[in-house]
């Protein structure tokens, strides 16, 4: 039995945010049914990365809604609108991510909602939060990583703002929602009371930053400045970074400059043993680090700075990453099959429960497949 068995989620979510948190209640053992557009439904469907369908839906779309069933109706209707405000009325969670005043404009607010269901634990994501300049802006992750500053801390110093490679301001907000969600439904089950669990995306995207930020309000409020090789961290001393070798990339983390350079026969790093250096000279430390580290293959700095406690790492790509016995014994992957039967590998939910792995084998639901449940006298047909 998992922590969410028994429990109902309707997701009005689209996209990637608000269906990647309904996803990990789905993983842990809710019903989670998604509320679709009857004609099209989710935008995701369409949205296409490196053009692989599945079932004519995108591989994103069965990605992000594994596990999940879906109704697809017309909330513009009255009769699709009853029939789901009746299953709202039963419901533990919805989700919305509707731009501000859509959903109220629908009916189904939060106010409107908790009038049918009193402890309905309601979870809302906008781009920008409910007020402000921005309130009205698209909220899309690209967008949001630009405007929150943490394009400019990726790269080095010469380079342009750098984006993340992965969509980090939707999944960090579709985890900060889940936290939300969980925290309620822990005190519904205390209280009875539901409750307003609201994130945004800029909201979200600003506290996975609190390191830098911090430093920045509570200090000179100067852009903090990126290293001109290697960078890592705009805060961060030398030699945090990735460092080129003969075969390939080293990542090395924080620690002490001379004994670094002890180990890799630098007699100028081995004589930086005053602290306040490694950041004052940052830049100098990591040249030093290129020219050497440059000279051996990858293993051969492993075999000698590990052993050492030097915090270090290959840098590996997917393909090097998913062949790797370390990776192996994650066991991080799974195979989906939507209600065709057409198959998907892809990752598996990352939380474990009394030690097991939570792998589900249903896939993302074909656009109404659970309609069944608007109408509360009609079976679901296989």
């Amino acid at each position: 039995m998992l922590p969410l068995d028994g429990m109902l989620v309707l997701d009005f979510s689209q996209f990637l945010a608000g269906p990647s948190c309904a996803l990990r209640l789905a993983d842990l053992g809710a019903q989670v049914v998604k509320v679709e557009r009857r004609n099209g439904g989710d935008n995701c469907r369409q949205l296409f990365l490196a053009d692989m369908a599945i079932d004519d839906d995108s591989a994103l779309f069965h990605t992000i809604n594994r596990n999940k069933g879906s109704i697809a109706v017309d909330l513009k209707s009255a009769e699709d609108l009853a029939a789901v405000k009746r299953l709202l009325a039963k419901a533990d969670v919805m989700i919305q991510n509707f731009r501000p005043g859509v959903i109220e404009r629908l009916g189904l607010g939060y106010e409107a909602v908790a009038a049918l269901n009193p402890g309905i634990v309601y979870g809302s994501i906008s781009g920008y939060g409910a007020s402000g300049p921005w309130r009205d802006l698209p909220g899309q992750d690209l967008l949001v990583q630009s405007l929150s500053g943490l394009t400019w801390m990726n790269g080095n110093a010469a380079d342009p703002p750098v984006p993340v490679g992965v969509s980090i301001a939707d999944i960090v907000t579709g985890a900060h929602l889940c936290q939300g969600l969980l925290a309620a439904l822990l005190r519904k089950a205390r209280t009875g009371k539901g409750a307003l669990v609201e994130v945004s995306l800029m909201e979200s995207i600003l506290d996975v930053q609190f390191e830098g930020l911090t430093h920045f309000v509570s200090g000179d409020q100067k852009q903090p400045q990126r290293s001109t090789i290697s960078n890592g961290y705009v805060y961060h001393g030398g030699p945090y970074g990735l460092f080129a070798t003969c075969d390939g990339y080293l990542a090395v983390a924080m620690n002490p400059v001379d004994k670094l350079g002890e180990l890799i026969g630098s007699s100028a790093l081995a004589a930086m043993s005053d602290r306040a250096a490694w950041f004052t000279r940052r830049d100098e430390i990591k040249g030093l680090l290129t020219e050497v580290l440059a000279g051996r293959s990858t293993e051969a700095w492993l075999a000698i700075l590990q052993p050492a406690d030097i915090w270090c790492a290959p840098v590996l790509d997917w393909v090097a990453l998913t062949r790797h016995p370390g990776f192996a014994a994650l066991d991080m992957l799974q195979t989906t099959l939507t209600q065709a039967g057409t198959p998907l590998v892809t990752t598996r939910c990352p939380i474990r429960i009394d030690g097991q792995i939570l792998k589900h084998e249903r896939g993302g639901p074909a656009l109404g497949e659970d309609n069944y449940l608007l109408n509360p006298l009609q079976e679901r047909t296989a």
